[in-house]
């Protein structure tokens, strides 16, 4: 009982170890790709593979290179892309203006213009690796204004004089422009991808039950990916992931749902189903904060110029008799502008008026947000989990600094108590810094309007309700900007993992424990493992001499026992 008891005793501290050591290990492991992909890529190392993707925006174009190891053998798992970062550890990344779209009149100059970026490219990717290396170029809003003969003339520049200077692995389906719809449904695999939600679902992820397009296919439960809205300047986009089938209440609108619906396998193997998705993408014209502003400024106009018409008070003509804004901070005094006409205003700071005031420019029809009836696929907001970004994030935290988790309650008092503030008093909180860094005076001045039309939109248009708490809003994902080009280069890269396991099942005749690919992504793990092997050895002989040490004092023991009874015998 007393050796029993002496082991006990020392074993506890030994476990305290081990579990520790177990534990950090694991963290590790789960954190090693985050640490892998803020440090300067290896470009010494073969086993890499890179991609290039350039992004011909509307007002520049800027380049893209990413970078992946072999893929790990598993068909069920992506490839794991990441952006590539020089010595410095910032990000491979350059721009240029104007953008391409300015080459319409003479697109023979395409590939002079892209020359800069493409060199730029080609001195970070390894000269080894040039002929392997896919280069995409994506064209977006600003080439879609432009008649298809010009942008087919552009096009086949880049396709006929690119390969001719550098040897990227590059074809004519490698240049192209992407719809509306293309580029949300990248910005919606690159956002989930960052977050993890495409990997396998862990007992305590978030899950949803998805049915596929296959026919007699059971539907399968996997980890829930998270939906996506942006608001810029001039536009509004939202994507999410339908994972349910769709009941639709007519031909019609089944028929207008094949705009706004994307069905795509993510996977290597068609065959498989694991990684089809099924998301709904559009993009609302007209609805950022600026454009909405300027289309409700220009009904104040035109309404007023129509009522004075009738009436003597000339209210909103002159700096006197201004037209009281309810959308204005309060006693903001501003003058709006159009044709020849020239409307003021005046602060009166009342946001629950305001909101009645924005809801007629959401163009509802038949519960959808848009006046030609857009169809809006169902969302289960009981299982669901959205990311806000850009005048999202910039609604809620610029001067009501309530980024992060949306509550819509904490939000319409911050939102109604800012608008109610006295202009001077505002403008003396943004030169005491009492704002965020990005506030300027152009915020505070719409800061009214643009919280209420946010509002709005989120629970008039897309019609979230007020209680929902699975809303984020957000400049960044784990502090990194996530581009849309990191989802393209995801799905057009899709494949490749084929060959690697191809390649894999080449080598089956010699297998190996361990392969470069698992060596390069767990090479921390490994190193633990060892570690806990050498402790828990270390343990054993510990163990081992304790029990020595033990038996030994017994068989003394016993000795002087037997020595006590021979000295006691008659």
């Amino acid at each position: 009982t007393i050796s029993v008891k002496i082991i006990s005793i020392r074993y506890f501290p030994h476990i305290y170890i081990l579990h520790i050591l177990m534990f950090l290990c694991l963290f590790s492991s789960r954190y090693l790709s985050s640490a892998e992909s803020m440090e300067a890529t290896d470009v010494l190392n073969p086993a890499l593979n890179y991609g290039i993707v350039v992004d011909c925006g509307s007002s520049g174009s800027r380049v893209f290179v990413y970078y992946w190891p072999p893929h790990n053998g598993n068909p069920h798992t992506l490839l794991d892309v990441r952006q590539m970062r020089g010595h410095d550890r910032m990000p491979v990344v350059k721009k240029i203006k104007p953008g391409i779209s300015t080459l319409a009149n003479t697109p023979t100059q395409a590939s002079d213009y892209l020359h800069p970026l493409l060199s730029f490219a080609a001195a970070h990717v390894p000269k080894t690796k040039h002929k392997e290396t896919p280069l995409y170029i994506l064209c977006t809003a600003g080439m879609r204004l432009l008649p298809e003969s010009q942008q087919a003339d552009i096009l086949e520049d880049l396709v006929t004089d690119v390969p001719l200077e550098f040897d990227f692995l590059f074809s004519r389906s490698h240049a192209e422009v992407i719809s509306g719809k293309q580029e949300g449904v990248y910005a919606w695999i690159g956002i989930n991808f960052v977050l993890g939600r495409f990997e396998h679902a862990d007992d305590e992820d978030a899950t949803v039950e998805v049915t596929t397009g296959s026919q007699n296919q059971q539907p399968i439960s996997r980890r829930r990916t998270v939906g996506i809205m942006d608001m810029g300047g001039a536009s509004l986009q939202i994507a999410y992931e339908v994972p349910s089938a769709i009941t639709f209440s007519s031909p019609q609108q089944e028929e207008a749902s094949k705009s706004v619906l994307a069905e795509f396998n993510l996977g290597c193997d068609v065959e498989h189903t694991q990684h089809v998705y099924r998301v709904y993408v559009t993009t609302f014209l007209g609805f950022g904060g600026n454009m909405a502003r300027q289309r409700y400024e220009d009904r104040l106009v035109n309404d007023t110029l129509a009522k004075n018409r009738f009436l003597t008070t000339q209210t909103g003509l002159s700096e006197d008799k201004p037209y009281l804004d309810p959308c204005l901070p309060v006693s903001l005094s501003e003058t709006v502008f159009r044709d020849n006409h020239t409307l003021y205003l005046r602060g009166q700071g009342d946001w629950p008026q305001c909101q009645e005031a924005v809801r007629p420019f959401l163009g509802l029809h038949n519960g959808t947000m848009s006046p030609g009836g857009v169809y809006q696929a169902p969302i289960n907001f009981s299982n669901s989990e959205f990311y806000g970004f850009s005048e999202f994030f910039y609604c809620t935290e610029d001067v009501l600094r309530l980024g992060g988790q949306y509550d819509s309650q904490k939000y319409s008092r911050a939102a109604m108590d800012y608008c109610a503030t006295k202009w001077p008093i505002l403008k003396q909180r943004l030169d005491n810094k009492l704002f965020s860094q990005q506030a300027d005076i152009s915020r505070l001045k719409y800061q009214c309007f643009k919280s209420a039309w946010m509002y709005e939109v989120l629970h008039s248009g897309f019609r979230f309700p007020t209680e929902y708490l699975s809303l984020k809003t957000a400049q960044l994902v784990y502090d990194k900007e996530v581009q849309w080009t990191l989802g393209a280069i995801l799905f057009k890269t899709r494949f490749l993992p084929l060959r690697d396991l191809q390649q894999e099942t080449l080598r089956q005749s010699h297998p190996s424990w361990l392969r470069s690919s698992f060596v390069y992504n767990h090479h921390l793990f490994s190193l633990c493992i060892l570690v806990v092997v050498l402790a828990i050895l270390l343990y054993i002989l510990r163990l081992r001499r304790i029990h020595q040490r033990e038996q030994r004092q017994a068989e003394a023991l016993n000795l002087l026992w037997a020595e006590e009874g021979e000295a006691l015998l008659p």
